[in-house]
């Protein structure tokens, strides 16, 4: 059975270690709910999102879950502060997701790419 992990830019260019497909990693999953990735990857691919990797466990020690990694997909978009907010935050803007597939190894800094910012990746993963 797989896995899939959200992994933020942020987390890894933080403190992660770099991954790529092959590898065994121990990392701290926190269950996510795929309804808050929608608008970044789509509602089809974020309903298949299990968990995301956590460094900053917000106050919850995670207990680390070694997982081999299968695939990496780069995530990028375009954000943007939505029509009626209020706040001037950016958001991932629907529907301008670009998915690259990591073929050497994931640290945390994607090539830049037009019009879209790198957000993180989709990790597929098996438990060992």
């Amino acid at each position: 059975m797989t896995l899939t992990i959200w992994v933020d830019d942020w987390q890894m260019q933080c403190c992660g270690d770099p991954f790529a497909p092959g590898d065994v990693v121990s990392w701290a999953l926190m269950e996510v709910d795929p309804e808050d990735y929608v608008d970044l990857v789509g509602a089809e691919r974020a309903e298949g999102i299990d968990f995301c990797e956590e460094h900053h466990g917000g106050g919850e020690e995670l207990p680390p879950v070694s997982v081999e990694v299968v695939s990496v997909v780069e995530v990028h978009c375009r954000y943007g502060v939505p029509p009626g907010v209020t706040d001037r935050v950016n958001h991932p803007v629907p529907g301008t997701t670009v998915m690259v597939p990591v073929e050497v190894a994931a640290d945390g800094w994607a090539k830049a790419r037009e019009g879209v910012a790198f957000a993180g990746y989709l990790v597929t993963a098996r438990r060992t």
